[in-house]
């Protein structure tokens, strides 16, 4: 299992948590999940380092990153209506940019067993056309 993929599911659920959170419960208690899903999410981003994760899935990662700062700031700067709207804006961006990274690394894994099945049955098509 890559990397790729335990941080993009970590990402969604952080990001659905985050959503859920916003509706449910008050201020005082969604500022302090907000913080914390902001630090996750900066500490996801800081997978950025990592070059075996691809350009397009850094790329994502810094997206992340920035994200997460910015959510970090939102839950100690604002407050009330505004906070919990940040928050939920906030919440969705995570789980976009998750579903965008899952799909990502869906799309390589698949062009990956593509290659492997055209390559294994290329010896085969030349041996039935030498018959």
């Amino acid at each position: 299992m890559h990397t790729r993929y335990i941080t993009n599911v970590l990402l969604a659920v952080a990001g659905g948590f985050l959503v859920v959170v916003s509706q449910a419960f008050a201020a005082p208690v969604f500022e302090w999940v907000m913080l914390g899903v902001g630090v996750i999410a900066v500490l996801i981003g800081g997978a950025v380092v990592v070059s075996s994760r691809g350009r397009a899935q850094r790329g994502l990662d810094m997206i992340t990153g920035i994200l997460g700062a910015w959510t970090i700031v939102a839950s100690l700067v604002f407050a009330g209506s505004a906070m919990t709207a940040l928050g939920f804006a906030s919440g969705l961006a995570f789980a976009a940019l998750a579903i965008a990274g899952l799909t990502l690394h869906e799309l390589l894994t698949e062009r990956v067993v593509h290659s492997i099945e055209v390559r294994a049955a290329a010896p085969e098509t030349d041996f039935v056309g030498a018959r």
